[in-house]
C-alpha cells in the first residue's frame, strides 16, 4: 500500500529530526519524507496534524510473544521490534526451539520478535550451549536471563566462546547469594514492613565481576535491568573507560521507589526491586546522559490471581508493553528531558542492539522499512483492565492517567494497529 502521512511532527532520534513534515511509505518502504517522491499516488491518505510520527519502538524485553495477547499489546504500545528473553518453556537452548518460537510468533503477528539463546543449556549455569548454532538459527544474543550463574569458570568459558565469534552476551547483574530469598530493596522500607531485603551490594558484586570478565576477554555484554545509582556509576565509569559494555533499565523503575509498596502491594513487586529515591533520580538522569543506552518495559504479564497472595509471595514482575511510550513521556516531561532524545531511548538506542539482523530498526529514513508509531502526544488514557490489550493486568500504575495515545502502529508499511480520535 502507498500511505501519506501528512502534516505530522517527525521525530527521528537517529538523525535528530525533529520538524513537521510529510511521511510517504510505498512497497513496505519509507518512500520520502518531506517532498512527494515522483510518480507516486498515495492510495490512503492520513492526517498526522498535531500527532507525532516516530521510528516503531522497540523493547529489549518482553515475555510470552508467541501470544496473540501481547502481540495486541505491542502494537496497541507502537512496539514494532522485541526482544524475547530465553526463559520460554522450554528454555531456547536448541536451534530447534528457537525456530519455532519465530514461526509461532510470525503466526501471531506483525511485530518482529528478536529471540536471545540461552547462555547454558536449560539456563542451568553447567554446560554451555552451541552459541554459534543459535545465533545461526536466529538468536540476537546470548543470555541466562533472571537465571543465575553459579560458577564464574563457566561465565568466563562463557565469554571467551561467545567473543571469539563476535557474540553479545546479555546479563542480569544479581549476586545469588546476596539476593537469596530477598523480595525488597534492603533498608527502611523494607525493615519496616518485616520483608526479606535484597542489598544495592547484589548488583554491584555482580557487576564487578562481569566488568572484570569483560576486560579479560573484549567480549560485548549488555547489562540488563540497572536499578541502583551505585551500579549506574560503576557502568558510567566502565564505559568511560572504554570497555564494550550498554545497558539498560526498566521503565517502571524511573518513576517508582520501595516507598510505592505502601502496605504490600503486590503490584509492585518486581525484579529488579524498587529502591529508593536517590536510585530512582540517579536512573532519570543515567537515561538522560545517555549512560542508559534503552529503556524497556520488562513485559511480564502474569494470571489476574498472581497478586491475591502476600506481597512475599508474589510472583515478581509486571505487564509493560502498552505502557513503555506513555512512561518515557512521563518521564520526559517531569525530568525536562527533549522529546527527541528520551525517544532515542526506546528506538535508535536499542536498535543498536539489533544492527546485525536489522540494521535499519529504529529510524525513519528513505529506503528503510517502514516500522512507524503515530501518536498524540498530547492525549491522556487511563491505565485499566478494560483498556489493556495483554492478557496480563499485574502493573503498578491502574489507575494512573499517562499522557501519548498511539493512534497508528505500522509494521513493513502496513498498518497493524489503529485507534480511532477520542
Amino acid at each position: 500500500m502507498k500511505l501519506h502521512l501528512k502534516g505530522g511532527r517527525v521525530i527521528d532520534p537517529a538523525t535528530r529530526t525533529d520538524q513537521v513534515q510529510d511521511v510517504f511509505i510505498a512497497e513496505g518502504k519509507i518512500a520520502a519524507l518531506g517532498a512527494v517522491p515522483g510518480d507516486f499516488t498515495a492510495e490512503r491518505t492520513v492526517d498526522a496534524t498535531g500527532l507525532a510520527i516516530m521510528p516503531g519502538l522497540v523493547d529489549l524485553a518482553a515475555r510470552r510473544m508467541t501470544a496473540s495477547s501481547e502481540a495486541a499489546a505491542a502494537l496497541a504500545g507502537g512496539v514494532t521490534r522485541v526482544v524475547c528473553p530465553p526463559d520460554t518453556d522450554p528454555v531456547l537452548d536448541e536451534p530447534d526451539l528457537v525456530e519455532m518460537l519465530q514461526l509461532r510468533a510470525s503466526a501471531t503477528h506483525l511485530a518482529q520478535v528478536h529471540p536471545l539463546g540461552a547462555l547454558t543449556v536449560g539456563l542451568a549455569g553447567r554446560e554451555l550451549t552451541e552459541m554459534a548454532q543459535l545465533t545461526q538459527a536466529g538468536c540476537i544474543g546470548l543470555s541466562q536471563a533472571n537465571a543465575p550463574m553459579p560458577d564464574n569458570r563457566t561465565l568466563l568459558r562463557a565469554l571467551q566462546y561467545a567473543g571469539t565469534f563476535g557474540l553479545t552476551v546479555w546479563l542480569r547483574a544479581q549476586d545469588t547469594a546476596l539476593a537469596a530469598g530477598g523480595v525488597a530493596a534492603s533498608g527502611a522500607v523494607a525493615s519496616r514492613l518485616g520483608l526479606a531485603g535484597i542489598p544495592v551490594a547484589a548488583e554491584t558484586i555482580a557487576l564487578h565481576t562481569f566488568l572484570e570478565l569483560v576486560r579479560v576477554t573484549g567480549t560485548r555484554v549488555h547489562l540488563c535491568r540497572l536499578s541502583s545509582a551505585a551500579g549506574l556509576a560503576l557502568v558510567r565509569a566502565a564505559k568511560a573507560e572504554g570497555l564494550p559494555v550498554t545497558c539498560d533499565v526498566a521503565a517502571h523503575h524511573l518513576h517508582l521507589t520501595d516507598m510505592d509498596i505502601g502496605y504490600f502491594d503486590a503490584q509492585y513487586r518486581l525484579d529488579p526491586p524498587l529502591r529508593g529515591q536517590r536510585d530512582r533520580e540517579a536512573m532519570r538522569e543515567a537515561a538522560r546522559d545517555g549512560t542508559i543506552d534503552a529503556i524497556c518495559s520488562d513485559h511480564t504479564p502474569l494470571a489476574a490471581d498472581a497478586r491475591l497472595v502476600p506481597f512475599a509471595q508474589a510472583v515478581p514482575g509486571a505487564s509493560g508493553l502498552e505502557l513503555l511510550l506513555s512512561l518515557v513521556l512521563k518521564w520526559a516531561d517531569e525530568s525536562r528531558v527533549p522529546l527527541v532524545d528520551a525517544l532515542a531511548r526506546v528506538t535508535h538506542g536499542p536498535a543498536q542492539r539489533l544492527v546485525a539482523v536489522a540494521p535499519g530498526a529504529g529510524r525513519l529514513a528513505p529506503g528503510q522499512p517502514a516500522d512507524v508509531c503515530v501518536f498524540a502526544p498530547s492525549a491522556h488514557w487511563t491505565v485499566g483492565a478494560q483498556t489493556l490489550r495483554s492478557a496480563g493486568h499485574n502493573t503498578p500504575f491502574l489507575g494512573y492517567e499517562l499522557p501519548g495515545r498511539v493512534r497508528f502502529t505500522l509494521v513493513g508499511g502496513r498498518v497493524a494497529h489503529e485507534t480511532l480520535a477520542v
